[in-house]
């Protein structure tokens, strides 16, 4: 099954553009952003470094878009809800929308306090120090993404702004507190993830998948389990995606998607009963109940992210602009039109040019997914986000999308490793048919060769032919059940080291990479 997702994936990759055009549209795209920049800002004092800022925030969105999407609508992908073009169609729609509608007005230029910026009193330093941070962090997703590892683009800014201004301004500049919640989201995230996308999944397993009639439990269950996506996701789209137009607490926003749900309940349940009736007693009949779900989905998560996520491109770029145009340093800036479009339109691009490859990572490579999976994992990247906002712990959406993809799989292992007895007694009764079957075919092969036949002989050879049959189809059955008990379903031992150890360096790498960088510009200008 896994093998067929993978080669289905890989087929779709091999249509799509190749590398050198993927590599001229997308330098295409950078030229257009420093086409502009030059022309609309040619007569500033000091306006190369916004050129700059411009192009290097133009390749940190593609960035984004190549590996940060992906944890959107990877398991959609995987579980075949969603094809890989749709998927990306869809992405590409709802994450732009996300970014001009809710991306905001203001952003935090110092991603999450990270540094102080009052400590900065050159304003050409810290357009140096944004200007690094933003370079830095686009060249560690770039290298996350060509080995296939799903990090967090918010970790990865953090790092550039830290070691820049630590650069700038020596280790005083960071706000550790901060630095040690970045650490605690490496556990707390994708163990909530896990957790909840386990739970799910356990209780759609318990309530559907292991009742005599699944279907009489579908439509009892699967109604309920659309529902309280619902309600989770109108909470998070209220909350975290529509919190720049609307500013409204947990208890207004819960009592709205409250208010949405009932009405989606009963919309879907007379529709799930209808659908129901037409479909056949067993899992994949289960699964598809959840395709629709699975769309709306992607589609939500892929809206917040782009409200959300843009700041980490255009931060860094909309704090340059503001202390070349202003030449001040601010904590909080507008953000000008032309920004957000930058931050917009590099995310949608980098997602159609390279993010299948993260796309594919997500959704198969570390666990086999179907929509059941699927679904618990969309679950838990919403619903964790919630919580961990209202119990004040950090948390990274990658990390979440990520650690449920693993709590799907640890579950999955821990059921495969109770159902052994089955295995071994499938076996067993796989290798006692098989005998009777050799022996009914040995006594069929002695009463073919009687030359004079009585009329006994022939009932017997029908009869015989008959059971053959009969026995054959068991034992073909036998064979699968025990190919799909022994088939791989656990969670990829070597994705799990090579994700967690790019999670780990993801702060220090982009932060040692900073400030590498800040000090050549300010060799370089020191120069010239």
């Amino acid at each position: 099954m896994e093998t067929k997702i993978l080669s289905s994936i890989e087929k779709i990759e091999k249509k799509t553009l190749p590398d050198f055009a993927k590599l001229s549209l997308a330098l295409l795209f950078i030229v257009v952003v420093f086409l502009w920049s030059y022309a609309s800002h040619g007569n500033l004092p000091n306006n190369t470094f916004l050129i700059i800022g411009a192009v290097f925030g133009a390749y940190m969105a593609m960035n984004i878009g190549a590996n940060d999407v992906a944890n959107n609508v990877g398991p959609a992908v995987g579980s075949k809800a969603l094809t890989l073009t749709g998927a990306i169609f869809i992405a590409a729609i709802f994450e732009s929308l996300g970014a001009f509608i809710a991306g905001g007005d203001v952003v935090k230029t110092i991603k999450d306090g990270i540094i102080n910026p009052d400590l900065i009193k050159n304003p050409e330093i810290f357009i140096w120090a944004m200007t690094a941070a933003l370079l830095s962090a686009a060249l560690w997703l770039n290298f996350a993404t060509s080995i296939g590892a799903p990090v967090s683009t918010t970790h990865s800014i953090v790092g550039g702004v830290m070691g820049s201004g630590i650069a700038a301004a020596g280790f005083v500049i960071v706000s550790w507190d901060t630095v040690g919640k970045i650490v605690a989201s490496w556990v707390v995230s994708p163990l909530l993830g896990g957790i909840i996308a386990a739970g799910f999944l356990y209780f759609i397993k318990k309530q559907i998948i292991y009742k005599e009639n699944m279907i009489e439990a579908s439509k009892k269950f699967v109604p309920i389990l659309i529902s309280v996506m619902t309600w989770t996701f109108s909470t998070y789209i209220i909350l975290k995606g529509l919190k720049h137009l609307v500013d409204l607490n947990f208890f207004v926003a819960s009592v709205i998607a409250f208010f949405i749900t009932v009405g989606v309940y009963l919309l879907v349940k007379p529709l799930i009963a209808k659908s129901s009736n037409k479909l056949a007693n067993t899992r994949a009949s289960v699964n598809s109940l959840f395709n629709i779900p699975l769309v709306f989905a992607a589609a939500l998560l892929s809206f917040a992210h782009g409200a959300n996520d843009v700041a980490n491109a255009i931060g860094p770029l909309a704090a340059i602009n503001d202390a070349i145009v202003n030449v001040e340093i601010a904590s909080k800036v507008s953000i000008p039109f032309w920004v957000m479009a930058v931050g917009a339109f590099g995310i949608v691009i980098g997602l159609t040019l390279y993010g299948p490859k993260l796309i594919k990572t997500v959704g198969s490579e570390i666990t086999e997914l179907d929509q059941m999976r699927a679904y618990s994992i969309a679950m838990a990247a919403a619903f964790t986000v919630i919580v961990a906002s209202q119990l004040g712990l950090p948390v990274s959406s990658t990390h979440i999308a990520v650690g449920g993809v693993f709590g799907v799989g640890f579950l999955r292992e821990f059921l495969d490793n109770n159902e052994k007895r089955f295995l071994q007694e499938t076996r067993k009764r796989f290798k006692r048919h098989k005998r009777e079957l050799d022996l009914m075919q040995e006594e069929l092969n002695r009463l073919e060769i009687i030359k004079d036949k009585s009329k006994t002989h022939y009932v017997k050879i029908v009869e015989l032919y008959k059971k053959i049959d009969d026995k054959e189809n068991l034992v073909k059955q036998e064979i699968k059940d025990v190919k799909d008990a022994k088939s791989t379903k656990y969670v990829k031992r070597d994705a799990i080291k090579k994700i967690i150890a790019a999670w780990i360096i993801t702060v220090p790498a982009a932060a040692i990479l900073s400030a590498a960088i800040f000090f050549m510009i300010k060799g370089f200008m020191a120069s010239i």
